[in-house]
């Protein structure tokens, strides 16, 4: 269906807008990633644009649930931007995606600013267009042309030069950043190389001809043939030949958000520029997103806390043969038979998943992980059948529409609905790669309804619950994720969780214990399990920062 053109930049506008870029993005995902050798060549750049732009438009989208709650007015244009900008921010990926959230928060400053009806012609988005631009180039270390900067700074300059409504300055805009794209390869060595044009630049072309299609309806072809041409031959013949670098590269790609203020953030500039390279600092009023590329992650982290409280803290090696650390080409991986994926709360459980042989995403609490995750992780696994484990009720739709995704490309997957990570647990000890994917995934599944679950956690608020009025502060237990038990001590209230389960009978009792969990909750509830029931084994896990204080299973 045609969009229905906006006429001026109001929050309706906005939420087009991401929608319509998201949208853009996912389509050309894997053209991006394909194209991808600079300044890494690991092939997510598309990938990491996609879900920066994914956590915009859930802002954006949260701004406009919360604001029909209590009035059928669409929220202020300030307010659209600035979820806009902060959603990007919070949920950018890679250096691609730092940069991205740079352009678009250098948007929001601008359509955010003096009243609901400043900046909302063709003016204010000329305007917005240069802050953008200007804001993401500052955000660089060291830019470089030939590359999405360069792109953005031509989309800036084009719109500059042109007069009319916001449809006209987003369609010379859009022109102007494919001219720039076009010319990526006669800037940067390694883009003529490889026979390719910058892949954030083209992620940035896709976004801006979602601009163009909100402001005047018509989806904008991708006519500059240079460019258009040397993507498709790229993705004819597979892969980019990437010519060696010399010297290689650091090892560690460190991202991390930061709660700082602006003369702490000065310093840390300086401090990671001299720790290594693609450095990428984005944000303001308090909080930043830092992105760099390293051989000591540890300093990087480390120059993080001195600055202010780092948090969401990732860490990525690159890898031993990698295009970065070698300069060689990467050779092409065998897809595997089967792989499982699996959502973990916390690291010590992404370790134990990982050591079974399942590949994790890791969901934080309060920041469970959005669909395009999910699929980046079934990607990643690289294999023709998956198992996916979602570990939480709550991500049952996110995971079945990753599925839905992931079989679209050509994918066989399996999602079993296990709504606890002890759950999962149970499933991933029967899993036999060496089976009939379908017995799998029946065996899979039956060892995780029949593992029941539980969890021990802090009442943050007052609530009412199937157990009685709770107040914060008060230790709830949760069975098969209903409040069972509130009570004042940790170790009483698990016990009093473990009684109830296994009163219905049980074999294995799996505990899996939360970093803020007392630190002999484990051995306490060991004992009263051996002492009190007869043939019935303990394991016991460390989870990490999980959220809760303690995971209970009984198989």
């Amino acid at each position: 269906m045609p969009q229905v053109p906006q006429t001026f930049f109001d929050a309706l506008a906005v939420r087009t807008w991401c929608g319509l870029a998201l949208r853009a993005l996912g389509r050309a995902r894997e053209e991006i990633d394909a194209i991808n050798v600079y300044p890494v060549a690991d092939g997510d750049t598309g990938t990491n644009l996609y879900l920066t732009m994914e956590s915009a438009v859930a802002a954006v989208e949260a701004v406009f649930d919360g604001h029909g709650t209590l009035t059928e007015r669409k929220p202020p244009l300030a307010d659209a931007a600035r979820a806009m900008a902060h959603g990007a921010l919070i949920g950018a990926r890679g250096n691609s995606g730092t940069i991205l959230a740079q352009l678009l928060r250098g948007m929001a400053q601008v359509l955010a600013a003096d009243g609901e009806t400043a900046h909302t012609d063709g003016e204010g988005l000329r305007l917005a267009l240069r802050r953008a631009a200007d804001s993401a180039r500052h955000a660089v270390a060291h830019p470089v042309e030939g590359t999405v900067l360069s792109v953005a700074s031509a989309a800036a300059d084009a719109a500059d030069d042109t007069d009319g409504d916001c449809g006209t300055v987003a369609r010379a805009a859009y022109e102007g950043a494919c001219a720039a794209l076009a010319a990526t390869p006669g800037q940067l060595a390694v883009l003529e190389r490889a026979g390719v044009v910058d892949a954030g630049g083209r992620g940035l072309v896709a976004v801006l001809a979602a601009l163009v299609e909100t402001f005047t309806g018509e989806v904008p072809v991708f006519t500059v043939l240079e460019a258009h041409a040397r993507v498709e031959a790229v993705l004819d013949s597979g892969a980019p030949e990437v010519a060696p670098c010399e010297g290689g590269g650091p090892a560690f790609e460190v991202i991390y958000l930061l709660e700082a203020d602006d003369s702490a953030v000065t310093r840390l500039r300086q401090r990671l520029d001299a720790l290594g390279d693609s450095l990428v600092v984005v944000g303001g009023d308090g909080l930043w997103n830092v992105h760099v590329h390293v051989d000591d992650a540890g300093a990087a982290v480390e120059a993080g806390v001195e600055a202010g409280r780092p948090y969401r803290i990732r860490i990525t090696h690159f890898g031993l043969g990698d295009v970065h650390t070698t300069g060689a080409e990467r050779p092409p991986r065998e897809r595997a038979q089967r792989a499982v994926v699996a959502v973990v709360p916390g690291e010590g459980l992404a370790g134990l998943y990982g050591e079974a042989g399942a590949t994790t995403v890791l969901a934080r609490p309060g920041e469970p992980p959005a669909s395009g995750e999910l699929v980046a992780a079934v990607r990643r696994a690289h294999a023709r059948e998956v198992v996916l484990l979602p570990n939480d009720a709550e991500l049952r739709h996110t995971a079945a529409a990753a599925a839905e995704q992931a079989r679209a490309e050509g994918v066989r997957v399996a999602l079993i609905p296990t709504r606890s990570a002890v759950q999962g647990i149970a499933a991933l000890a029967v899993h036999e790669p060496e089976r009939r994917f379908d017995e799998d995934v029946v065996s899979m599944t039956s060892a995780a309804g029949a593992t029941r679950y539980a969890e021990v956690a802090v009442a943050e608020r007052q609530s009412w619950t199937m157990a009685g009025i709770c107040q914060a502060g008060d230790v709830l237990g949760l069975v098969d994720g209903d409040v069972a038990v509130i009570g004042a001590d940790v170790t009483a209230t698990a016990r009093a969780v473990l009684d109830r389960m296994l009163a219905a009978g049980g074999e294995l009792v799996t505990l899996v214990l939360g970093d803020e969990a007392p630190v002999s909750v484990a051995d306490i509830l060991e004992i009263h399990v051996r002492e009190s029931y007869l043939a019935v084994d303990t394991v016991v896990y460390r989870g990490g920062r999980q959220g809760a204080l303690l995971l209970i299973g009984v198989e």
